[in-house]
């Protein structure tokens, strides 16, 4: 299973980071293959300075080895060794009114100390940051993350998407980081879905990521803006920063598992405010876009 994903993951990469340079139309991502010292490695590919994208990543990796005590006891196991690998990415836009979008989709592999696979699971998922909210965007993006799930299970859609409003929330701020999608984690074999079904379900899930996101940039990517709306862009960005350092998992996993700093704060947009005590205008666009982040919509 973890040769079948990383593969399907590797050609996942070429897929998305070809289809954005195309929307970009400027600048291509450069490639950097690293490895890890304690066994694995990866392909990092960013994009900066486009005509469209101000940043993104796009990333590989497979990292393998003992699990570092702070994991054991995150995971309640002793002497265990470890396989993940998974893509992530995030594109942060120039254009305020384009959203920022995150995505990922892992495979982790736990083994005793004479390799036999005690555990295995997948997680993944991908979610939406608008800084500027237009409902049809919303709706659309949300739509085709149903369609993926509807096709293995009614529930799942439901589910993850409750899931993904709490995993992306900014609780020392009571509001979540954007307007959600899909997250599910810890998906193991079952009565009802085995290994291979989990497979495809995150590879049906991974390949609609474009079908989600592409329409949008596309919609939106010349659309005037002005120098408030980037300012507003920039203050938005910075509670970005605030759940990545604060709050997400992945984040913390990478660095407790001396992960490639490089690879995991690619996340980070280049361009960031913090206003002391900003509170957007009242009645105004901006203020709508928080009203929504604090109380979550059903988009479909």
């Amino acid at each position: 299973m973890k040769d079948r994903f990383y593969t399907y993951i590797q050609d996942l990469q070429n897929v998305i980071t070809s289809k954005l340079e195309k929307i970009d139309g400027a600048a291509r991502f450069q490639e950097d293959i690293w490895k890890r010292p304690e066994g694995g490695g990866g392909r990092t590919r960013v994009i900066e300075n486009g005509n469209v994208f101000e940043k993104g990543g796009v990333n590989i990796s497979a990292v393998h080895g003992a699990l570092p005590e702070s994991m054991q006891k995150y995971f309640g196991v002793k002497d265990a060794d470890f396989f993940a690998c998974g893509l992530s990415l995030v594109v942060h836009p120039k254009n305020p009114m384009v959203p920022t979008v995150h995505a990922n989709w892992r495979y982790f592999e736990m083994y005793d100390k004479t390799g036999n696979i005690v555990d295995q699971w997948f997680g993944g998922g991908q979610d939406l940051t608008p800084y500027y909210l237009f409902d049809e965007d919303a709706v659309h993006f949300h739509s085709v993350c149903k369609k993926a799930c509807d096709t293995h299970n009614p529930d799942f859609y439901p589910t993850y998407k409750k899931r993904c409003d709490a995993y992306f929330w900014n609780a020392h701020r009571d509001e979540a980081r954007g307007i959600g999608g899909l997250f599910f984690d810890y998906c193991k074999e079952t009565e009802e879905l085995s290994m291979d079904g989990w497979y495809v379900f995150v590879t049906e899930v991974g390949d609609s990521f474009l079908e989600a996101y592409a329409p949008i940039v596309e919609k939106r990517k010349h659309l005037p803006y002005s120098k408030e709306n980037r300012e507003w862009q920039e203050i938005r960005r910075g509670r970005y920063v605030e759940f990545n350092l604060v709050h997400d998992k992945g984040t913390l996993f990478g660095l407790k598992t001396n992960g490639r700093i490089e690879s995991i704060l690619m996340s980070l947009p280049p361009h960031v405010q913090w206003r002391y005590d900003y509170h957007p205008e009242k009645g105004s666009e901006e203020e709508r876009l928080v009203q929504v982040l604090r109380n979550p919509m059903e988009w479909v």
